[in-house]
Order: C-alpha cells, then structure tokens, then sequence
C-alpha cells in the first residue's frame, strides 16, 4: 500500500509595507529626547549637510550609544552595553520581527496562550545584545529564553539582565555547548515555547561580511542624505557566529528547519529571519518535506532594505 502524501502546508506571503504600526521608530529619530534621556549619545550627534541631526553611522561607538538611548529613551532599558567587536543590531528592525510575531500569535490564539503574560519566546543566537528577549519583554511583557553557543555572549546578556531588575523576572538565558545544534540542550522536557525568533548569520566568510557591511553603510547614509561610505569596517561588530557560518544562512536554516521537528510538540511556532530572498524557495520545499502544517512568508520593509520572516508549525491550530 503506498504511503499517503503528507497534506500541502499553507504559504502565505503577504504584501510588504513599511515599518510595522505598532513600531515606535516609524518617524525619524529625536536625537535631543534620545541624548537627553541617554547623555553619553550627545558627543556623537551634528547637524549633517541638510542641518538635521544625526550620527556617523560608520562609527561604532555611535551606533552602539544610539541603540542603549533608544532602548532607554523607549522601552525602560537602563543599562546596556556590548563588548568591543560584538554584533549591534538595529533595534527598529529587530522590534519590527516581534511586533509581527505578535500578530503570528494573535492569529493562532485558540492554539496558544492568549494573554500577553502567558506568552514564552525562545530566542536562538541572542549574541551579546539580548536584544529580542529585551524588546519582548518589554514591548509585550513576554518570558523570554536567550540562548546562544557564545558563553562570553551568553554572560553578556546576563549581565545587562542584572543590571535592570525590571528584567530579571522576564528573562533567563542558556548557553548551547553543541556546535550542532539549536534546541537540543536548551528546550527542557516539559518546556513549551509559542514561538522561538532567530537572525541566522548570513554570510558564508568573513570577506563576504566586510562587503555586506559596507553596502549596508551606504544604504543607511543613503537614507539620511549623508555621504556614503567607502571603507569596508563592521560597523555593526559581529564576530565569526554571528555574522557567518558554511553555507551561509540557507545552509543554517536548513539545519534548523530538520531539527525543528522533533521540537514540534514543545513549540508552536518557529520563526527566522531569512535575508536572501532567493533562500525563501528552496526552504519551504524542505518545510513542507518535512511535514510543516502550515507556512508564511511575512515581508518586512526597513528603509531601502526588504527582508522577512520565515514561519512555520507542526501542530493544527
């Protein structure tokens, strides 16, 4: 007797816009309420050429003083800081991803916890920043799972989750010791997670990250009316895990999709984020071989960059 097809899963990909609503950075940024309510910014904020204020994007130290006076200024983040060298992520990108994994949510609620204190999210790769765990909790009042395979990473986060008490009862964080893998060793039996996020490295080699940061230089300079850059420094930190892996981030994503199965019954739904827009097919054919009930595609539009979250469950709504 021949084996019966697995159902065809649902792919949904919705029509891109701009920032998510209900993100807070959707008007330029207030650099007098930012530097106010984060001093340490003010030295690194001028008018450009426009007479608007602004920062040398191509300046770490400035990146990294914009992100903790927009993490205090809006979401209630006294302390934080990152090492010299570790990754900075922007944080209206990052709130966009979980404003949309709120809505992931909302939609699925009969299958999940509907009240937001009720909601647990797993974070794979947190990095030095915390920064979705942060965001989370803070946003929507989320308990929240840090794991990363970094432990200077992982000490990292702790030591900002300590430094503001406030997080203290909404964010734990767990090192994975197994360079294979992702939620093995970090989901504990009887855990469930409505959702685990995840920013894959995307790079295969560390050249392909120094070109990555550079066009990334220009975008944001572009976006502001400032100069463009023409040297090639990680601005936005980032060492070797964070930023690239073999195989780049298909090759990852595909190892995280197999694994993702035998977690199908502790977690509801897995997200990441998926760059290349070329990884997008070849990834939901592996999803639906491996029996995902449903999948969406959820376009997120950051200034001149398009990106999006890949989605996908096991279990029936």
């Amino acid at each position: 007797m021949s084996t019966p097809r697995p159902p065809t899963p649902r792919t949904r990909p919705q029509k891109a816009k701009g920032l998510h609503p209900r993100n807070l950075h959707n008007g330029p940024y207030d650099f007098t309420a930012l530097s106010k309510a984060h001093p340490e910014l003010a030295r690194f904020v001028a008018s450009n050429q426009h007479g608007n204020l602004g920062i040398d994007f191509a300046d770490p130290q400035a990146v990294k003083h914009l992100n903790a006076a927009l993490l205090r200024h809006h979401y209630q983040v006294q302390q934080w800081d990152i090492p010299d060298g570790a990754l900075c992520p922007p944080v209206p990108g990052r709130a966009d991803y979980i404003h949309y994994v709120a809505e992931l949510l909302a939609s699925s609620a009969g299958a999940t916890r509907s009240r937001a204190r009720d909601i647990s999210l797993l974070d794979i790769g947190t990095g030095a920043s915390g920064i979705y765990p942060l965001l989370a909790s803070q946003i929507y009042g989320w308990h929240c799972v840090a794991s990363d395979i970094n432990p200077q990473s992982i000490e990292n986060v702790a030591t900002i989750i300590a430094a503001n008490p406030a997080l203290k009862a909404l964010i734990s964080v767990r090192q994975q010791t197994d360079k294979n893998q992702f939620f093995a060793g970090i989901i504990q039996p009887g855990e469930y997670y409505d959702v685990s996020v995840c920013n894959p490295p995307f790079h295969a080699s560390t050249e392909a990250a120094l070109k990555g940061s550079v066009r990334k230089l220009d975008n944001l300079a572009r976006n502001r009316g400032e100069q463009t850059s023409t040297t090639a420094t990680l601005n936005f930190g980032g060492h070797g895990a964070e930023l690239w892996c073999k195989g780049g981030e298909r090759l990852f994503l595909k190892k995280l999709i197999k694994e993702s199965q035998a977690f199908a019954s502790q977690c509801r739904w897995f997200t990441s984020l998926v760059s290349n827009g070329e990884n997008v097919k070849p990834l939901i054919k592996l999803l639906r071989q491996h029996r995902a009930l449903d999948i969406k595609e959820i376009p997120m539009t950051q200034g001149h960059k398009i990106t999006r979250i890949l989605a996908w469950t096991f279990t029936e709504r």
